[in-house]
């Protein structure tokens, strides 16, 4: 009960810092609508997306105290359809001496009632954060899914194991069932800094045994593999991974760190994965960390940080930073992954507007529409045009405006910042080709985020944006007549509740 008391204490503290900051944050103009972000201060990788009894449940990597990263604590939000959340307890603090200084990212699994979740208990042993630092794999079970008890025999994983695996990067374990056993992926890189994803075996989540180095870099994909995921989706097994250190190819890259995914075959009795090319998940600014669950339907739906490291956030001044991605549905289709938002958007549809065959030559602005939250459909028959696309968070009076702009020569399709307002610069280009001279978008507006679905899925671009309040304008643009077949637009309600922080105190 020692340990118990020392953690809700934790707990208790963190939520009180919390509840003295939310109204500060509230009143953001960047603040988001329908994405998952904190009541107050910091969020990074998503952990723990799970379900437990029929509802949802996302934790996230978390610091209470500032709205700059710290000591990882879990927040917590649940749902019962992946699109309206509700804040929950902080899930789980620093308390103990083999977490003392952060409980880093994990996962979770229902088993025999009680929802378990398994992460990395980080402590630093100096002041280098690259080698002075001790990590270890940890256990904390709960009940009601809420309140979470961290068990007796932790660390349940020690340390890496021997071999060429480095000592002290050993974290972010992703835990599923297969058969009668469990299994779980650990983040980890060799001793010459090439990432590699490690594979344990268990039959009781406690006792865990090593068996393999399950797949690893061939000295391209980075320095170090964070927050893999594992799943098996349409006859195809897929390893998720966040290298870091991969260094740009043409226009792939270009982030601070990346995230995507290699597909092969797990042979469970080895523990090696033999795996094809590494694929980018998403080819825009802010993208890392996904987490996947089967949800309640069996789909495999996938969660991610909205943001990127070492990423200007200028919402950090008004006491918050970070926010998640709209979940996503993952399906295959010729040997690669699609990508596309749920279908339980539409429930926060309003106000919708549709034009059809609209032709633009030069520039087309739709002066009867202007929001700051809303979702598009396009599609866009290129005809002879060689350059054309569109401008959303538009204002002329403030020379802001976020842009796409596809590029036939080349069959890339460019997200361009540079004009988005305050905040983070620059490009992004993603290969995409035209299918029957068309082009098809999907666009998720919300405050300050877009995400692009392009052509059913085949590829996808995030990223924040903080332009002002009133560049709300959208237009089109080319250097030759293009046709706009269908364009679409809805308003999109707020579904994420802000301020259940009262509820925050220990049982």
């Amino acid at each position: 009960m020692a340990i118990d008391r020392r953690h809700q204490e934790a707990i208790e503290l963190a939520a009180q810092s919390i509840r003295q900051n939310v109204k500060n944050v509230s009143g953001d103009h960047w603040r988001l609508n329908y994405h998952i972000s904190t009541e107050a201060f910091w969020m990074n990788d998503p952990n723990g997306f799970s379900t437990f009894k029929n509802e949802y449940h996302l934790f996230y990597q978390h610091h209470p105290y500032s709205a700059e990263w710290g000591p990882m604590f879990w927040g917590h939000v649940k749902s019962k359809d992946l699109v309206f959340w509700e804040h929950l307890p902080i899930a789980l603090a620093p308390s103990e001496e083999y977490d003392l200084d952060g409980c880093f990212s994990g996962s979770a699994i229902e088993k025999d009632g009680f929802l378990y979740v398994l992460y990395t208990g980080n402590v630093w042993t100096g002041n280098d954060q690259d080698t002075d630092l001790r990590q270890t794999q940890c256990l904390a079970v709960s009940e009601d899914g809420i309140h979470f008890n961290k068990i007796s025999q932790n660390p349940v994983m020690l340390s890496a194991p021997k071999g060429d695996i480095h000592p002290h990067h050993f974290r972010d374990p992703k835990v599923w069932k297969h058969g009668e056993d469990y299994y779980c992926v650990v983040g980890s890189r060799t001793k010459d800094h090439r990432g590699q994803a490690l594979l344990y075996h268990s039959k009781d989540l406690i006792d865990w045994e090593f068996m393999n180095v399950m797949a690893k870099s061939d000295g391209k994909l980075g320095y170090m593999w964070e927050c893999p995921d594992f799943f098996h989706l349409d006859g195809h097994d897929i390893l998720m991974i966040s290298p870091q250190g991969m260094k740009p190819v043409d226009y792939l890259y270009h982030n601070l760190h990346q995230a995507g995914y290699i597909q092969g075959k797990l042979d469970y009795e080895t523990g090696l994965l033999h795996y094809s090319d590494f694929q980018l998940l998403d080819y825009g600014f802010d993208f890392y960390a996904p987490q996947t669950i089967l949800d309640l339907q069996g789909r495999r739906i996938m969660i991610a940080w909205l943001a990127m490291w070492e990423s200007e956030m200028p919402e950090q001044k008004n006491n918050w930073a970070g926010s998640m991605t709209i979940p996503r549905e993952l399906t295959v289709q010729d040997n690669k992954i699609l990508v596309n938002p749920i279908s339980e958007f539409e429930k926060l549809r309003e106000n919708a507007v549709q034009y059809t065959n609209i032709t633009v030559e030069g520039e087309h602005t739709f002066h009867q529409i202007s929001s700051d939250c809303y979702e598009i459909e396009v599609i866009i028959e290129a005809q002879a045009s060689l350059t054309f696309g569109m401008k959303v968070r538009r204002s002329e009076a403030l020379n802001q405006e976020t842009l796409l702009m596809y590029n036939r020569m080349e069959s890339l399709l460019e997200l361009n910042r540079d004009r988005s307002g305050s905040g983070p610069k620059g490009r992004r280009v993603a290969p995409v080709k035209l299918y029957n001279n068309k082009l098809c978008l999907r666009i998720f507006i919300d405050k300050s985020s877009i995400e692009v679905f392009i052509n059913q899925g085949e590829k996808v671009m995030s990223a924040r944006i903080y332009p002002d309040q009133a560049a709300n304008g959208i237009s089109f643009f080319s250097d030759e007549k293009i046709t706009l077949i269908k364009f679409q637009k809805w308003d999109l309600n707020k579904s994420i509740s802000i301020g259940s922080t009262e509820g925050n105190s220990s049982r």
